[in-house]
């Protein structure tokens, strides 16, 4: 081998970022599920053909809300919610977030976690944003579950619309930020199985508060037109 020969090797292509799992396989639980956020998120999963499991402080609760969903989603307490699920969607109020991961930090060890929490405060100006010690939720998550690989992802997606059993689609797309690559494809594979969705990397946690502030504005919008708006990405 010449000298010009040992540098010739080309390098492998680069990975196509829309070649994503199939993830149609994989159980999704969803912490909180009971709540807007989380039983819109179950029924539109299920919906698409994934397997879900409702979590809640309450057992009979969550089974009860999953009885109202139907698609053969089902409901348990929170830890077993988590132990029976390869997905861990985290959309529990603000308030209780820490406590409720704090408490599940053995359940959720080894799973991968989706944290879709907006840490928002309420006054007579409408909604702002709370930055968290950690810096965001998914990092406060991140920090309270150091077994577990977190990501953030579904922060900006209406309740009212997921909810909504006459619309066939979403229009929107899901900001996914997390650490791993397979992590995050795996998230934004998830968020494509519903139609009109489609998941988009969007960094690594460190970027996750301003993702989740930007629902204060959402919301500023959604009052001002009456409306359920979402966000679209230009030109990927």
């Amino acid at each position: 081998m010449t000298t010009n020969d040992s540098g010739s090797a080309s390098k492998p292509p680069a990975k196509d970022p829309w070649d994503l799992p199939d993830v149609s396989g994989l159980t999704v639980g969803v912490l909180g599920g009971t709540g807007p956020q989380g039983r819109g998120l179950a029924y539109r999963f299920a919906r698409a053909g994934q397997k879900v499991v409702i979590g809640s402080r309450a057992a009979d609760r969550a089974e009860a809300a999953a009885a109202e969903l139907g698609h053969g989603v089902e409901g348990a307490d929170n830890a077993e919610c988590a132990r029976r699920s390869d997905i861990v969607i985290v959309a529990v109020p603000w308030d209780g977030h820490a406590k409720t991961l704090e408490s599940l930090r053995e359940e959720l060890a080894g799973k991968l976690v989706v944290d879709c929490v907006n840490p928002l405060g309420f006054d007579k100006k409408g909604a702002y944003a709370l930055k968290p010690e950690e810096g965001s939720a998914a990092e406060q998550a991140a920090a309270l579950l150091p077994d577990s690989r977190v990501t953030a992802a579904f922060h900006h997606l209406s309740a009212v619309l997921l909810q909504d059993e006459s619309i066939e689609e979403i229009d929107t797309d899901v900001m996914v930020l997390g650490e791993a690559r397979a992590d995050t494809d795996t998230v934004q594979a998830l968020a494509s199985r519903i139609p009109g969705m489609r998941g988009v990397f969007a960094g690594r946690l460190r970027n996750a508060h301003q993702v989740e502030s930007l629902v204060a504005n959402l919301i500023s919008v959604n009052r001002r037109y009456k409306a359920h708006a979402g966000l679209r990405t230009t030109d990927v």
